[in-house]
């Protein structure tokens, strides 16, 4: 028998009807008879078509405001019937039921309807049931019918039709996307609900997504990957616009999605940039104008800048667009661009340019994944915060109001640097990095080993430390990696506090005349 099987009559029942009367139209003229429901029933028939409603096929009306419609023998039955099946074949005979070889679903915005603010009522009444129950029982009869979950694949369809019908792989394939869709609604379903219902760990966790984009690889070339994007519309590299230039791959996104949660922290009034390398900083400011936080953030390492991603917090203008190209970048991000700039990005042809028209929601709520042996560590993002109210001063001395200001602002970067991790500020700006070391000692010694070298470069006379202030992700364990701060330059420091060791470290720092705050929160990052 050949796995080619024609298609002889469909069911299409649709929320999102962007394509559907040229598909139907194509489908009709082809000799397909066309049964549908409600709103697309009656769009269709309103362009012409002729339809028959499902209340018509099933001999029973849209019930209980359109919740039951759908779940009926005449419906499932005709997608379940195996054809070559003579008991299946026998009762369909006996109960007047007939095949339905075409099934076109998608379902109703249950996360658009979320995204939108619906209280809870109206996200209930946007769980689709009888669309799921439909597409689940075609998928599974894959090897008699078709069902079309996405119009990406109306034009696939109608060009198989068009040789006479449906493949096995083309029905296989469909069949996949279709379970892959109902669990991805369901996932996103399940999710809201844990959070409305302030379960913070439920007993079972799903997690949904739809592909963006297929990489050419991933972290290395010998990796398959693919982007995909999330039930939820937060702004950032998922919902950005690429202007131009070559395809993002898998390490241009990771980057790219840590410059612009970073920057996305920093004050929104001011011009903000952040330059970012495999995932870390290197060089963090704000400035007057764009250009100016642009020029300061690089100053902090200009050699691993070489080849980075760089996120930017106001629209891009000429004269930043203009210094940026000056030095080799992967990949600009911005809320938005002028068009002088945009004509300037494009003289670097594989220059990507991505705009977001927003920024990221810093302090929002979401889940961040792992995956290790046989299963998935699940953590809520790190959306937690200071500001001047929430520090302790634990040392005599207390900051000066400039170096409170860049206390918190190290702080907020120190957020992002991969741990352990020392950040020093001056100035609103990063002047020393040290990151993912296994010694908080080492990440220090790095951080002025890499102001000194930032020093030398711009022809400063003292390391570009010196009168800064530095920010611990995590507690001093011992006085050495503060000691070691303070001989770098630094003359106040924020860390988290708690070690066994604290009162000997607030001795040391007061010993040395520094002025040190506490936060009481870690923000550990691996």
């Amino acid at each position: 028998m050949s796995d080619v099987k024609p298609v002889h009559r469909a069911l299409i029942s649709v929320s999102d009807k962007d394509g559907i009367v040229a598909f139907a139209e194509k489908l009709s003229a082809l000799g397909v008879e066309l049964i549908s429901t409600g709103g697309t029933a009656s769009l269709l028939a309103e362009n012409g078509l002729s339809v028959k409603d499902v209340s018509d096929l099933t001999g029973f009306p849209e019930m209980m405001d359109g919740r039951v419609k759908t779940l009926h023998p005449m419906v499932h039955g005709g997608l379940l019937a195996i054809r070559d099946n003579q008991d299946h074949q026998a009762a369909m005979q006996t109960h007047g039921i007939a095949p339905i070889d075409l099934l076109v679903v998608n379902l109703y915005p249950f996360a658009a309807t979320v995204a939108g603010g619906g209280d809870y009522a109206a996200c209930v009444e946007n769980i689709d049931i009888g669309g799921p129950a439909m597409i689940r029982a075609a998928a599974k009869n894959h090897e008699d019918v078709a069902v079309l979950v996405d119009g990406d694949d109306y034009d696939a369809v109608l060009a198989a039709l068009e040789e006479g019908g449906t493949t096995q792989v083309l029905r296989r394939r469909l069949a996949q996307k279709a379970y892959a869709r109902t669990a991805a609604y369901d996932a996103a379903i399940s999710n809201w609900m844990a959070a409305e219902l302030d379960i913070d760990m439920p007993s079972y966790r799903a997690f949904g997504g739809k592909l963006n984009q297929a990489l050419r690889y991933g972290e290395n070339p010998h990796q398959q990957a693919g982007f995909y994007a999330g039930d939820r519309a937060r702004k950032g590299v998922a919902t950005a616009r690429q202007i131009q230039g070559k395809a993002l791959s898998f390490n241009n996104i990771n980057d790219t999605d840590a410059a612009f949660e970073l920057v996305s922290e920093l004050d929104r009034e001011a011009f903000a940039c952040a330059i970012i390398k495999h995932a870390n900083p290197c060089g963090v400011a704000l400035g007057e104008t764009a250009a100016d936080a642009f020029a300061k953030a690089l100053r902090c390492d200009p050699v691993s800048a070489f080849g980075g991603i760089i996120a930017m917090n106001q629209k891009l203008d000429a004269a930043t667009a203009t210094a940026i190209t000056d030095i080799f970048t992967e990949v600009i991000i911005a809320p938005d661009a002028d068009e002088t700039a945009c004509e300037i990005i494009a003289g670097k042809k594989n220059l990507r340019l991505l705009l977001s028209d927003g920024l990221p929601a810093p302090h929002d709520d979401g889940l961040c994944v792992r995956n290790v042996a046989g299963g998935y560590l699940v953590q809520n993002r790190d959306n937690g915060h200071i500001d001047v109210g929430d520090v302790t001063c634990v040392t005599k001395r207390r900051p000066s109001s400039a170096e409170m200001a860049d206390l918190l602002f190290a702080w907020r970067v120190a957020k992002h640097v991969k741990s352990n991790a020392i950040v020093y500020v001056k100035d609103q700006a990063t002047v020393g990095i040290g990151a993912g070391q296994m010694s908080r000692l080492d990440s220090s010694r790095i951080a002025a080993r890499k102001s000194a070298d930032a020093a030398e470069a711009c022809g400063a006379s003292a390391p570009l430390a010196t009168g800064s202030v530095v920010a611990s992700d995590a507690f001093f364990p011992f006085a050495d990696g503060l000691l070691s701060a303070a001989e770098a330059g630094a003359s106040a420091i924020i860390q988290p506090g708690g070690s066994i060791r604290d009162d000997e470290v607030i001795a040391a720092a007061d010993a040395a005349g520094l002025a040190m705050l506490f936060t009481g929160m870690r923000h550990f990052r691996h």
